[in-house]
């Protein structure tokens, strides 16, 4: 399998492009044109608006101008809901950045409609599910907390993961949410549900979002894995503790 996009089989990434087939890694994700794609996936788009996605603009930036093409060529309804149902995950990826950027929405709306895009079956849309929201998150950290609690309680481990990862206080590829750098005490209720949860998929992410707060706030961080080493008698436990303090001296 391919490790860098320059090694992306040409055969692949003509199915890519074509929106025919999904990325195996992060490599072929990388590999996609964006303008190839958007002309396949969206034929009516201006073809002048192609350059605004093109290759040489960093990744992040060219799937949030992507967002914005299909907003003012499509309108914001029909850009979210054709890109939500194309079979390309970078197309269904442009659905989370095009509610991202979709104005005049609630924190809450944006969290209702995202939250398909969140328990996706493709990993990279699970990824730009919260990307192309976090900026709301990071302007009003307190609300998403409040309204991400009963997301991890559900079923779904991408679900559970979403509601974590979208509030890391670091986070990767985006902006940091100051608050959280500063006290991230005030999401222990996110937090807390997941100490023990059987998935690996949330155990990293529950013990990079520790790592993430441990960066500004150690003792805190100490404080939480002793309790929960303490309360908690789960491997789960002890696996999350382990990698949450691997930078903490």
């Amino acid at each position: 399998m391919a490790k860098r996009p320059s090694e992306v089989p040409s055969a692949v990434v003509r199915g890519l492009n074509a929106g025919t087939r999904e990325s195996a890694n992060l490599a072929e994700g990388l590999a996609v044109d964006f303008r190839s794609l958007m002309g396949t996936a969206f034929p009516e788009v201006d073809r002048v608006q192609h350059a605004r996605v093109a290759p040489e603009i960093a990744f992040t930036k060219r799937m949030a101008d992507a967002a914005e093409v299909l907003i003012e060529s499509l309108g914001p309804g029909e850009a979210f809901a054709r890109c939500r149902a194309h079979g390309s995950d970078t197309v269904r990826g442009w659905a989370a950045y095009v509610l991202g950027r979709t104005p005049r929405l609630s924190l809450k709306t944006r969290l209702t409609r995202v939250r398909p895009l969140a328990d996706d079956h493709h990993f990279g849309v699970r990824e730009w599910a919260w990307l192309g929201i976090r900026a709301h998150i990071v302007a009003d950290p307190i609300g998403a907390i409040d309204l991400l609690e009963p997301w991890v309680t559900h079923r779904s481990s991408s679900v559970r993961r979403f509601a974590i990862e979208a509030t890391r206080p670091r986070g990767v590829w985006s902006a940091h949410i100051e608050a959280l750098k500063e006290d991230p005490s005030v999401a222990i209720a996110l937090l807390e549900p997941c100490r023990a949860d059987a998935a690996r998929y949330v155990q990293d992410s529950v013990a990079n979002w520790l790592n993430d707060a441990s960066k500004s706030q150690p003792d805190w961080v100490r404080e939480v894995c002793a309790r929960w080493s303490r309360e908690s008698n789960s491997e789960c436990t002890d696996r999350i503790c382990r990698r949450a303090l691997r930078s903490v001296r």
